[in-house]
């Protein structure tokens, strides 16, 4: 189990060459992954978001990368001479035309926008993308196990929350055991008082019964609340993303407790129903953190 929360940081130095990667992620209903680096390597973009979805399925990742080429492999240096002769037509004639000295020199004239460019090689951007990936790749170890770690206390969590229920859902049985006769014996009184007699029609009383049976009866709540229990159980002990499968889950929980507490005859049960909703929302919040 992984938790949504998490950072990871590695960087790389190969002749000359830095990169510079961290990883960050909170919580978020689906995947959505923000990547920011320079220009020169942004081209990476797509490549660096298929990486991360590879290993990680679900949360909001942003991705911050920087580097530092101070090497000369890989970069050609292109002088855009038109450009600066250009410059130095219009500088002449402006010197001309105010009669000031020109003294125009081509260091000065380097200085002005896109007259000097340094571009990437092709086999330069596939040895980056090897090197950048490798970087890549640590972080996201790095990341990963942090979102473990923190996944392995919510499990925990999880797992002490989850007994507190199953320990609740049981009294709520043993509660409800025998209501049905309880009922019967209650209205075999209340008619004797009423009637002022000891003869009752058991016939009308045992139609009672079912009617109040039909009505009060939680063994079918308790049955699939239970084996809701059982599922959330299983899928903490599994190996893969449970965060999705596990909030629908708690949602079925909290429909058959909300049943059960409205079919509630007894304040026992009453009050055990507002402890199991207090206890299902809090799970509720917690895997809301689980990836």
């Amino acid at each position: 189990m992984n938790s949504m929360t998490g950072f990871g940081r590695a960087k790389l130095e190969r002749e000359g060459r830095e990169y510079l990667v961290e990883i960050r992620s909170v919580n978020h209903k689906y995947s959505d992954i923000a990547v920011k680096a320079p220009r020169n390597i942004l081209c990476f973009e797509d490549k660096i978001r298929k990486s991360i979805l590879n290993r990680i399925s679900r949360g909001k990742i942003d991705v911050f990368i920087t580097y530092d080429n101070y090497g000369i492999k890989g970069k050609n240096l292109i002088i855009n001479k038109e450009l600066a002769k250009r410059y130095i037509q219009e500088l002449t004639e402006l010197a001309e035309e105010t009669e000031i000295p020109s003294g125009i020199r081509a260091s000065e004239i380097s200085k002005f926008p896109d007259v000097i460019n340094l571009q990437m090689e092709e086999d330069s951007l596939e040895l980056i993308w090897l090197e950048l990936s490798e970087c890549l790749e640590n972080a996201l170890d790095s990341f990963i196990e942090m979102r473990a770690l923190e996944g392995n206390k919510i499990k925990q969590d999880l797992e002490n929350r989850l007994q507190e229920i199953s320990n609740n859902v049981d009294k709520i049985s043993e509660f409800s055991t025998g209501l049905i006769e309880e009922y019967v014996v209650k209205l075999q009184e209340r008619v004797k008082e009423i009637l002022k007699t000891d003869i009752v029609d058991e016939a009308r009383i045992a139609q009672e019964a079912v009617i109040y049976s039909d009505k009060c009866s939680i063994e079918e709540e308790l049955t699939r609340l239970k084996s809701h229990i059982s599922q959330f159980q299983t899928l903490l002990e599994g190996d893969k993303p449970c965060g999705k499968k596990l909030d629908f889950i708690v949602q079925e929980m909290n429909r058959e407790t909300n049943t059960i507490g409205s079919k509630s005859a007894k304040l026992e049960i009453t009050n055990l129903v507002i402890e199991l909703k207090t206890q299902i929302e809090d799970i509720r919040e917690q895997i809301q953190n689980i990836e």
